[in-house]
């Protein structure tokens, strides 16, 4: 469906051309940095938690535009969500990436929205790990968060 192809495509683009949370919170926001040496992309995410709500969420970094649209679809899904629902939503993302099936940890109903317009990235497995990259940081920056 050559249509939903450019549709997703270009939401890609947007997020690469105009980053959405692109920036940098300060202390006593919590970061955790990601990167990927095969092909250049760093990631750090900064996460502002208050009472076990993603208050605030930035990311700084450089890359393809794969993992820097990625992580600006992610920043925008997760802030106002709780720690929960924000591990709940990355098991969801991952899933779709991976394609794996029958994983009882993944609650299917949750709708990623703009999110699955990096669906078509499975058909290239070497650039997985530049979508995955952001949300793999953002884990790490909860579990720093949440010790």
């Amino acid at each position: 469906m050559p249509g939903i192809e450019d549709l997703y495509r270009e939401i890609i683009l947007d997020h690469y051309r105009t980053p959405r949370n692109r920036g940098e919170l300060a202390p006593p926001a919590v970061s955790a940095e990601g990167n990927n040496p095969l092909c250049g992309d760093d990631i750090r995410v900064y996460l502002d938690v208050v009472d076990g709500v993603v208050h605030d969420v930035k990311f700084s970094g450089q890359g393809c535009s794969i993992s820097q649209s990625s992580t600006s679809m992610m920043t925008v899904a997760v802030k106002g969500k709780t720690i929960e629902e924000v591990r709940a939503f990355v098991r969801r993302f991952k899933h779709m990436m991976t394609l794996t099936e029958g994983d009882d940890e993944v609650d299917q109903s949750i709708n990623l929205g703009d999110i699955e317009a990096l669906q078509g990235v499975v058909k290239f497995p070497v650039r997985i790990k530049c979508a995955t990259l952001g949300w793999n940081t953002l884990l790490e920056g909860l579990n720093e968060a949440t010790k």
